[in-house]
């Protein structure tokens, strides 16, 4: 005999929760993903009450029509509250010259803001770091609670885009590995 099939997201979600199996140790689980690269990107906002930013590596295309993208806020993030109030957000995709930026978003206990000649506002308000490699204006269309942290959809609205790698080029990446900050380029291709 097996198990029925469960199609439903929540009643998947549901039966794990309640198997008997334990949950792999968190220290496990942080070591898996230490050893798993992330493009880095910093996400600001501004909920009407100053603005935040915070440098997250969990940036995913979700969709191209509609531009879709997803990246999720830990509840200890001190931007998590603005975050998870803010009807549009910006992603600043980055690369190497950007690792200023980068570590900016990733120092907790400043204010990330404080250099004004460093960033402005769009006209609709948003917080954004000049020179970055690329940037996107998003608008949330949907949140969900995930154990600690909070998952957000995000849709495209506008874009700038300051220094474009050519199709096949690695240009400059910054990605984040091992907890140290990285560069993708020429000399970390792999023929394949």
């Amino acid at each position: 005999m097996h198990a029925p099939e469960i199609t439903d997201v929540d009643a998947q979600i549901d039966a794990i929760q309640h198997a008997s199996a334990p949950s792999l140790p968190t220290d496990d689980f942080k070591a898996i993903f230490r050893g798993h690269p992330g493009g880095v990107t910093v996400i600001s906002a501004d909920a009407g009450y100053g603005p935040v930013a915070l440098t997250a590596s969990s940036v995913a295309s979700v969709s191209a029509e509609p531009p879709l993208l997803v990246f999720s806020i830990s509840a200890l993030s001190s931007a998590s509250d603005v975050l998870s109030r803010a009807a549009t957000v910006i992603v600043h995709f980055l690369d190497v010259h950007d690792v200023d930026v980068a570590k900016l978003g990733a120092t907790g206990g400043i204010d990330r803001f404080a250099q004004a000649q460093s960033w402005t506002r769009l006209g609709t308000g948003e917080p954004v770091f000049d020179n970055v490699r690329a940037w996107v204006r998003c608008a949330v269309v949907d949140r969900m609670q995930a154990g600690t942290s909070t998952i957000v959809v995000a849709r495209a609205l506008t874009s700038h885009i300051e220094r474009d790698a050519q199709p096949g080029d690695p240009g400059d990446a910054l990605v984040y590995h091992n907890r140290a900050w990285h560069r993708l380029g020429e000399h970390s291709r792999l023929e394949g």
